[in-house]
């Protein structure tokens, strides 16, 4: 499974680093070298039948380490030997919330970037965005009219990428762009909805019904096996709705009126104004 091969590359990259040497180190080895043979122990083993742990496993939130120093180093040369010549600021695209710690672990990703872009010398300014309101759609399955996901009924504010382009092109086109260096801002829409709101703004929008079915973590793993995506993919699709029941994702902000000088668009607003982003589900 996707799970025991995830296991298997994070004993393989840890071994080194685990405490205990000799016997310890060695008993290890060989206790992981057992779990290879045959893997996490189910119900068709006798000594299991009442601890399925291929299940259990699927409730774990997904783990990903704060990248260490090395790594940080790494993506900061890449940064350096991609860079075009001549360019001295970047406006980086990153995710609310983004740290070390935060649920949806692709926010941890975007946390690593900006502190390698802090680590190149370039002036920057980083975006923190919310969710973008125009995936809400996508995320909707055509086959039953759905989103799923373990959302809970946490709050998203969603921002419209329309709106985030604005910002950005704000800030590079700004007669004082210096102001704007070294700053983080957040980015959201103008109102926080739960997804059985964004389910009844698209039902409105389609004039079909959508609904939202909250998925416990392990169905929502299970409901996306079919798709044959990477680890750090599942992971990060699961724990965005994970960070939303987390409340990580319900700020409002007025960063985009501010800079903009209009007022950022409702989740209702854009799929009015956007109506081939809901064309798979009329």
């Amino acid at each position: 499974t996707e799970t025991m091969r995830a296991l298997d590359d994070i004993f393989a990259i840890a071994r080194d680093r685990l405490p205990g040497t000799g016997p310890v180190a060695d008993a290890r080895q060989r206790a992981f070298e057992a779990y290879e043979r045959v893997g996490l122990p189910h119900r068709r083993i006798e000594d299991w039948k009442y601890t399925d742990l291929r299940v259990l496993m699927r409730e774990l939130l997904p783990l990903a380490a704060a990248p260490d120093a090395a790594a940080l180093k790494r993506a900061g040369s890449a940064l350096k030997l991609h860079a075009i010549a001549g360019v001295r600021r970047v406006v980086y695209l990153s995710f609310l919330g983004a740290a070390p710690q935060a649920t949806f672990t692709l926010a941890r990703h975007h946390w690593a970037t900006e502190e390698a872009l802090r680590a190149t010398g370039l002036e920057f300014t980083f975006l923190r965005d919310s969710l973008y309101a125009d995936s809400l759609p996508a995320m909707t399955s055509a086959e039953d009219r759905t989103i799923r996901g373990p959302a809970g009924q946490g709050l998203v504010g969603v921002v419209a990428r329309d709106d985030v382009c604005d910002v950005a092109a704000a800030i590079l086109l700004a007669d004082g762009q210096h102001d704007h260096d070294g700053r983080t801002y957040d980015l959201t829409g103008p109102e926080a909805i739960t997804l059985d709101q964004a389910a009844d703004a698209i039902s409105a929008a389609t004039g079909r019904p959508v609904h939202f079915h909250n998925e416990t973590t392990a169905e929502a793993y299970q409901s996306r096996d079919r798709y044959d995506a990477a680890v750090w993919e599942v992971d990060g699709w699961v724990s965005s709705y994970l960070a939303i029941a987390a409340g990580e994702l319900a700020a409002v902000t007025d960063t985009v009126s501010r800079l903009t000088g209009h007022p950022a668009m409702s989740f209702a607003d854009l799929l009015r104004r956007r109506p081939e982003l809901s064309g798979h589900l009329r």
